[in-house]
C-alpha cells in the first residue's frame, strides 16, 4: 500500500494546469476546500460516542477479508475505526452530494452508519439506500440513523441478492458509493447493476480503488468501460462520472 501511495504522490497534480473546465471547478469547489457544515458536529460527536463503546455485536463479514462468512463478536469502537470512513472522506461524499444533488443515492455498506450521515445529511429532498449484510450491524446503523433523524432506507441482507431486487425498484441512481466487497468480481457486478439505471448525470464514488491488485484491477476496467467518460483517482477514493458531452478522460488529482 505504501509503494502504490507513493506512486500515487508522483503522479498525483493540483488545479494548475488542469484544462478541463468541469474537473477544475470540482476541485476547486468541491474536493478541495474543507467547509464546515452544522451536521459535521452531529456526526462526528456520534462517531466519537461509537469509538469509546465498548458494546459487543456478533459480527457477519460478507466482504473482502480473511473472516468472510464468519461469525465473529466484536467492539464497536473497533468497528467504528477500521470500518467507517475517517471524517475528510465523508465530508467530502457531504460536498460531492450538495453540489450534484441526486434524487436517489445508493450507499453500498451502512457499517454503524456514520458515512451514511453525511450522504443524507447533504441529500436533503434525496431518497438514501443503505445496503447492510449483518443484522446487528445494520440494528446499531438503524439506531444512529434515528438518534439523528435521518431519512434512511436501510436494506438488510445479503448485497449480492438486495442489491438486484432494489435497483429494479427504483427509476435511477443519481449517486451511489461502494464501499462492500473489495473483489473484483463483486466490484464489477455491482457496478454493472447499478449502471443499468445510472444517468448522464449520476456520480459513482469507488472506496478503496488502491486497497488490493483486485481493486486496482476492477478501477481500470471501470475507467474503460465505455460508458465512462471521466474518472478522477484521489488514492483512498474514486470519482466517476458519465458525462457524454466531455471527451474520455482520467485525472489522479491531490486530496
Amino acid at each position: 500500500m505504501l509503494y502504490r501511495y507513493l506512486l500515487y504522490l508522483l503522479r498525483a497534480r493540483s488545479a494548475h494546469g488542469l484544462h478541463s473546465p468541469f474537473v477544475y471547478e470540482l476541485y476547486t469547489r468541491v474536493i478541495r476546500p474543507e467547509t464546515v457544515h452544522y451536521a459535521f458536529a452531529e456526526v462526528e460527536q456520534l462517531r466519537r460516542e461509537m469509538l469509546g463503546s465498548d458494546r459487543v455485536i456478533d459480527v457477519l463479514d460478507l466482504g473482502a477479508g480473511p473472516r468472510i462468512g464468519q461469525g465473529r463478536r466484536r467492539r464497536i469502537r473497533d468497528i467504528a475505526r477500521r470500518a467507517e470512513k475517517p471524517a475528510r472522506f465523508g465530508q467530502l461524499l457531504f460536498r460531492l452530494v450538495n453540489r450534484f444533488h441526486p434524487g436517489v443515492i445508493f450507499d453500498l455498506g451502512t457499517s454503524l452508519g456514520i458515512t451514511t450521515l453525511y450522504l443524507a445529511a447533504a441529500g436533503g429532498e434525496s431518497q438514501v439506500y443503505s445496503f447492510e449484510g449483518c443484522p446487528e450491524t445494520a440494528r446499531v446503523a438503524r439506531q444512529n440513523f434515528g438518534r439523528l433523524t435521518a431519512d434512511v432506507r436501510l436494506v438488510e441482507g445479503n448485497l449480492d441478492q438486495t442489491l438486484e431486487r432494489t435497483t429494479r425498484e427504483v427509476e435511477r441512481i443519481d449517486f451511489a458509493f461502494f464501499d462492500a466487497n473489495h473483489r473484483y468480481g463483486s466490484t464489477m457486478a455491482y457496478f454493472e447493476t447499478c449502471l443499468r439505471k445510472a444517468s448522464e448525470e449520476s456520480v459513482f464514488v469507488f472506496d478503496d480503488i488502491h486497497w488490493s491488485a483486485e481493486m486496482e484491477r476492477a478501477w481500470q476496467s471501470i475507467q474503460a468501460h465505455p460508458r465512462v467518460m471521466i474518472t478522477v483517482d484521489l488514492f483512498f477514493l474514486g470519482l466517476v462520472f458519465f458525462r457524454t458531452r466531455q471527451p474520455k478522460q482520467h485525472f489522479v488529482l491531490r486530496f
